[in-house]
């Protein structure tokens, strides 16, 4: 395996312990965590499908079983927000970028009657709408999955009211005063903003700071060199971000 689709070992000896079924933790030990981790991350690095996993990863289905588990059970989004405890909270920025739903990802199982695994109908066809905060150094500190076609203020009513950014930088999408300047305000956080054209009157934003909203563009890039990231495979939304989880722990690694 080549480095850039495996965990270096000083990546691993920070992780290794967080993971379950390591040697002093409840229950059956694992055979090889760092083997199954190292499997999930390639699977998504590459796009593969799972039953072209190479050999000696093991087998396929009991790599996947085991992924799809651990998303359920919360596993790499707990190693996640475990991280984002690290966080330069000076300021933050949110936004979100489509990702086209292959069609393999259809034909998830519904439990109940409306639901869509986060995948629907936008300009570009199906897919799935990520949300995504960042703090100051453009590390990852959360995620919403929404389908295509919603709006973005969708994932700020659920990403907005628990950050921990003194100062919240987001583009004119967000440019909403009930459902996002005014509680950020209320919560004592300073919002930049861009107003917008539709204002009567255009609210001063901070030019300058603004700028720094690159950096969630950078992050989603980093984010899509996964390449069953940038095109969704998985047909459930827990999977999905599950993925994402993990990948955003790895990003955080570097």
């Amino acid at each position: 395996m080549t480095p850039r689709q495996a965990l270096r070992d000083d990546q691993w000896e920070r992780i290794k312990d967080l993971l379950p079924g390591w040697e002093r933790h409840v229950g059956v030990t694992a055979q090889d965590n760092r083997r199954f981790v190292e499997a999930v991350l390639y699977r998504y690095k590459t796009g593969l499908p799972w039953r072209d996993l190479p050999e000696r990863f093991g087998d396929f289905g009991v790599v996947h079983l085991r992924f799809s588990r651990w998303s359920q059970s919360g596993v790499w989004q707990r190693i996640f927000t475990l991280f984002t405890q690290d966080a330069d909270n000076e300021y933050g920025m949110m936004d979100s970028t489509l990702v086209r739903a292959h069609p393999h990802s259809a034909g998830a199982i519904k439990r109940e009657p409306k639901e869509c695994q986060a995948i629907g109908l936008s300009r570009g066809g199906q897919s799935t709408k990520i949300h995504a905060t960042v703090d100051a150094l453009d590390n990852p500190t959360g995620f919403h999955l929404t389908p295509g076609q919603t709006s973005d203020l969708e994932g700020a009513d659920v990403l907005l009211p628990g950050t921990a950014a003194e100062t919240v930088i987001v583009d004119k999408a967000y440019d909403a005063q009930v459902r996002v300047i005014a509680p950020l305000e209320k919560g004592g956080k300073a919002v930049v903003i861009p107003p917008l054209s539709t204002r009567k009157t255009p609210r001063f934003y901070d030019r300058h700071l603004y700028q720094a909203r690159h950096l969630i563009e950078n992050f989603f890039s980093r984010l899509k060199r996964y390449r069953a990231i940038a095109t969704r495979y998985d047909k459930t939304a827990q999977n999905f971000l599950g993925a994402i989880h993990l990948v955003a722990a790895v990003i955080w690694l570097n």
